[in-house]
């Protein structure tokens, strides 16, 4: 089981966007690029899986309109589908894509890896989150 922010081949500690370490998002269904529950990132990661959000089935609909089906299972890669609810690290640009869409999922920021700022503007993302007081 991954400890928080212990990424799968970024930064040691992996930074969230508020600065602070990085947090898990998600292992049921297990997320991430390296499939460790952390939207950690690595140069590998093209897509940048950085933003940890909580999907709806508004943005599932909206992102199997765009390309990226990720509500039907996919067993032969371990893949369950995602249902409204589960948290899931998604590309940031997928994420910015929906934002202006007016389909963004909320955010968790204390899982989004500060590499999501590349981008998505912080102010964004906090008026999505999730978990700000």
């Amino acid at each position: 089981m991954p400890r928080d922010g212990d990424g799968g081949g970024g930064e040691r500690p992996a930074r969230n966007v508020l600065g602070g370490r990085l947090e898990a998002c998600s292992l049921e269904p297990t997320t991430g690029f390296f499939r460790n529950g952390c939207c950690d990132t690595a140069p590998q990661d093209v897509g940048s899986h950085t933003v940890c959000v909580v999907v709806t089935g508004e943005f599932l609909s909206f992102s199997k309109a765009h390309g990226n089906d990720l509500s039907t299972p996919m067993p032969q890669f371990g893949f369950p589908g995602l249902k409204p609810g589960n948290r899931w690290c998604l590309c940031a640009p997928r994420w910015q894509e929906a934002l202006l869409a007016g389909q963004a999922p909320h955010v968790v920021l204390r899982a989004t890896h500060e590499a999501a700022l590349a981008y998505c503007d912080l102010a964004d993302l906090k008026r999505l989150a999730v978990d700000l007081s």
